[in-house]
């Protein structure tokens, strides 16, 4: 293979995930050189969607599954065309304790949710009180989704645009817990909202630390209304979109390339079946913060990371069709077509926590399910839509990383898929295995990918779908910097490419430069986070790559 002719761009992002993508749209748009480089042999990262068994066409989206907090405007910017469809269903939970009743909670019927409710808890105002906790929280995702793709605003200023300062104390100063019990009188309803805040994040309602809290804000807040959709196609058709955006803008974009070194200069090295040398002005980080100090250590620039550990399983279905519920009153149709949660009430959500924190694997599993082909059959084949088949996906939560560390990863994953099995069959009037689709080579259609499985193929330290803890989307008051080891990058030139400009949002006021502005700085003033590390990142967002990509054109703008 001849060397490259060029090995000097304006910007070399590491890593392919779909934020890198939208990095290099938006540079690429602007004008600027832009390489992306890429281990695996398909662009996406977790954003993808694949056929996990040989025979079979059903197109599944295997890790990332939903979409919120893709801003209308990337989708705008960029030229997306991608379609998201809203879920009737919000939600159905069984009773635990009686699953022949369950609440199911349909957002076009006030009343039969309000019926629902009343039937399963005997009790007629927890209806209210829920429609009426979701009316309180609404002021957060009007006040705080807009200034995702601007300069970060301060603490104050997000504060002020919420105008509920009860609210903000509650959600920011103390724990989840405590606004859950005051705002809800069931222990149901109460672990129907706690569940928010315990995506793929390690905590209890009570937990200090508040990180049950930031993940919450992050559910509640999309598309300023936290509703949950469908991508149309499965994720590959986002991820798909967004390398056409980036290709077509004049990206280019190297898979099967494995980096080995990056230093703060932006030269980065890289290997295929020779070694490479690319040199950026700026270099984005679509890798995780641990994998990044890895990376940054082996380019000669010592540098740690905090390791980061997901807690989350993710189980993979085709059904022949929907099994059916130990509760009669509600078709499987619908009860699968929002949120299925299983064994979450905020007790058991505790209770798990305290489990897995002694190093058992929780009893009951919470859990929690969706149907993807009930919103959108094209992801299966005309012959499996004809015969009645169903995806399902099942995610479990207070999974923590620790608990199949070092273990066998087949026997790991079969170890917790189990657990899941047994967590959803509690609700169910048949046992799932009789519904389960079996492939032409004679295996089951269900796949479980842990925390291992993620580490493993998709490099993802701990198997962390955050890459580290989420952190709150503002500056806090004299916080510059915040997070990310310090001093960055100084100055500030013309955004350019549609850049939200200084005045934004407060302008990201107290921060030092465009990187700490954006939220995506490292420490080296032209190495920036660009993936879900970045400050508001998390998700399938688009976000950091938005945000990285306005950093990334300030400092080019400089010089």
């Amino acid at each position: 293979m001849n060397p490259p002719e060029t090995t000097r761009y304006d910007v070399v992002i590491v890593g392919g995930g779909h934020n890198a993508l939208v990095a290099a749209a938006y540079l690429a748009r602007a004008g600027r050189s832009v390489l992306i480089l890429e281990k695996q042999d398909a662009v996406g990262g977790a954003a993808v969607s694949e056929r996990p068994w040989p025979g079979v066409d059903a197109r599944l989206s295997r890790y990332s599954y939903l979409v919120s907090l893709l801003p209308r405007k990337i989708i705008d910017d960029l030229g997306l065309h991608i379609e998201l469809r809203r879920r009737r269903y919000s939600s159905y939970t069984p009773d635990p304790a009686d699953p022949r009743r369950g609440i199911l909670i349909d957002t076009q019927d006030a009343d039969a949710t309000g019926a629902s409710f009343a039937r399963t808890l005997g009790d007629t105002g927890e209806a209210e009180r829920f429609a009426a906790f979701g009316e309180r929280l609404a002021p957060l995702g009007r006040a705080v989704f807009p200034t995702m793709t601007e300069p970060l605003p301060t603490a104050d200023e997000v504060r002020a645009r919420v105008g509920d300062d009860e609210l903000w104390t509650a959600l920011t100063e103390r724990p989840l817990g405590d606004l859950l019990r005051a705002s809800l009188e069931s222990d149901l309803a109460r672990g129907v909202a706690l569940t928010d805040g315990l995506i793929g994040t390690f905590a209890s309602s009570d937990d200090a630390s508040l990180a049950q809290n930031r993940c919450f804000l992050y559910h509640v807040i999309g598309g300023e209304t936290g509703h949950w959709d469908v991508p149309v196609g499965g994720m590959g058709a986002v991820t798909a979109e967004l390398e056409r955006a980036a290709r077509e803008a004049g990206a280019e974009i190297r898979t099967g390339v494995d980096v080995i070194s990056i230093s703060p200069s932006g030269e980065v090295t890289a290997v295929t079946d020779r070694s490479w040398t690319f040199i950026g002005e700026v270099v984005l980080s679509g890798v995780g913060r641990a994998v990044l100090a890895r990376l940054l250590t082996a380019g000669g620039t010592p540098t740690t990371a905090p390791e980061p550990e997901g807690a989350q399983i993710k189980v993979n279905m085709l059904l022949s069709r929907l099994p059916r519920l130990k509760d009669t009153s509600v078709a499987p149709e619908a009860a699968f077509a929002g949120t299925f949660h299983v064994n979450e009430t905020m007790t058991q959500l505790d209770a798990a926590y305290v489990t897995a924190s002694a190093g058992l694997v929780p009893d009951p599993l919470p859990a929690e399910i969706y149907c993807h082909s009930l919103t959108d059959p094209s992801i299966l084949d005309e012959e499996l839509r004809a015969s009645g088949a169903q995806t399902l996906t099942l995610f479990g939560l207070q999974v923590p990383h620790r608990l199949i560390a070092g273990e066998d990863p087949v026997a790991a994953g079969a170890r917790l898929l189990a657990a899941a099995q047994q967590s959803l069959d509690s609700v169910l009037a048949e046992p799932l295995r009789d519904c389960i689709v079996e492939a032409p080579d004679g295996r089951l259609c269900i796949e479980a990918r842990t925390t291992t499985d993620l580490e493993r193929s998709l490099g993802m330290v701990g198997g962390d779908i955050f890459h580290g803890e989420l952190q709150w989307p503002w500056l806090e008051a004299g916080a510059a910097g915040a997070g990310a080891a310090g001093a960055g990058a100084a100055g500030a030139g013309a955004a350019g490419a549609g850049a939200a400009g200084a005045g934004a949002a407060g302008g990201g006021a107290g921060a030092s430069g465009p990187a700490e502005r954006w939220g995506v700085e490292t420490g080296h003033p032209r190495v920036l986070l660009c993936g879900s590390s970045a400050r508001r990142g998390g998700a399938v967002s688009g976000i950091g790559g938005q945000n990285a990509a306005m950093a990334a054109l300030e400092i080019l703008e400089r010089g």
